[in-house]
């Protein structure tokens, strides 16, 4: 199935939620809707869906038009922030529903291979309100895979979990849809998620979609600072800079030897992931200076917040460090590990990259 939004808007009242946008996930694949609460990603779902119709713009599938057919009408499957399954059925029932309306023999098998695949087969005799949170939004996953349908929509389906099982339904999520055939449209917050699930990114802010592609090629290459602002956790360390003969020098701060485009004048921002900052230095390095603000670990990793005289910068280290808070501290970083973007916002120079 291949699904095509056409100069899709959609306005309601004065707000405009969505701007005029173009998107074709490629079918089969899973497409991540990347972006803030009110990027329009629910906007844009439910437009998809048919449960809206948009301002102007056209919704294809398989180069019909659907615009103004609804959710009825269309083949697709939806699972929202909140769990919904039926409250009265058992979970075997509800897993069972679509199968039913499809006439599918071998009900009960059928039943219990994708309760298994979800791990809940241990539950097919109880109700909904008998299972933890957890359990319940995997029966409203394993209703949508049950469904099977060509669409998949997933809107935030993991915002209401705790951290661990967040973690264990993101790997299985990955592997089922892997294993299965449907265009998949699953929408986060968290730029983590985006990366664990490959595929296809489309980054979204404000109501526009400021870039789309495969996956790792829309995080290695930020067309603009507003992606890179959206596809970057913990946030990407910013630093005000001016360009210069032979690279860019940092606003209160040494001087970056690259070799940006010719183009290249005037104020620049130079973006540095977290994790590229260290404490220890290596072979062309340079280095920035400053006091430790706040450590904090998480898993397997380090968060040190710095204040240095290019600003407070964050950096990602491995493993678990202990630092007194106000204690001096020097973060190193190459040349070749920064990012540049000129006065307008668009990327000039990203790691690996080389100027034209």
């Amino acid at each position: 199935m291949q699904l095509s939004l056409e100069a899709v808007t959609k306005k309601v009242g004065p707000a405009q939620w969505l701007y005029p946008l173009n998107l074709q996930p490629p079918s089969g694949q899973v497409t991540v809707l990347l972006g803030a609460t009110q990027a329009g990603k629910t906007s844009l779902m439910r437009i998809m869906a048919g449960l809206d119709v948009p301002t102007a713009g056209r919704v294809r599938v398989d180069s019909a038009d659907v615009t103004g057919q609804s959710v009825r009408q269309r083949n697709v499957a939806m699972v929202y922030q909140q769990f919904i399954n039926y409250p009265s059925l058992t979970v075997a029932d509800n897993i069972a529903s679509p199968l039913k309306l499809r006439g599918e023999k071998n009900l009960d098998q059928r039943v219990r291979e994708i309760a298994q695949r979800l791990h809940i087969d241990m539950f097919l005799e109880r109700l909904p309100a008998e299972l933890s949170g957890g359990q319940q939004q995997r029966v409203a996953l394993a209703r949508a895979l049950a469904k099977g349908a060509p669409l998949m929509l997933l809107d935030e389906p993991l915002v209401n979990l705790d951290y661990k099982l967040r973690e264990e339904l993101r790997e299985e999520l990955t592997q089922l849809f892997a294993a299965g055939d449907s265009t998949v449209i699953y929408a986060t917050t968290e730029p983590g998620e985006a990366l664990l699930l490959g595929g296809y990114t489309a980054v979204m802010d404000a109501g526009e979609l400021l870039q789309f592609g495969p996956t790792a090629q829309v995080f290695h290459r930020p067309q603009s600072l507003r992606v890179a602002r959206a596809f970057s956790d913990p946030p990407m360390n910013l630093i005000a800079a001016r360009a210069v003969s032979t690279g860019a020098r940092l606003d209160h701060g040494p001087e970056l030897p690259l070799n940006l485009p010719a183009t290249a004048s005037g104020t620049l921002t130079v973006g540095v992931r977290a994790s590229a900052l260290r404490v220890q230095a290596r072979p062309g390095d340079v280095s920035l200076v400053g006091q430790v603000e706040l450590a904090e670990i998480s898993g397997s990793d380090t968060f040190v917040h710095a204040a240095t005289p290019v600003g407070e910068l964050v950096a990602q280290l491995t493993g678990v460090h202990y630092f007194d808070l106000g204690s001096p501290i020097t973060l190193h970083l190459h040349p070749s590990q920064v990012y540049v973007f000129d006065a307008t916002g668009a990327l000039l120079l990203a790691p690996g990259q080389r100027a034209h």
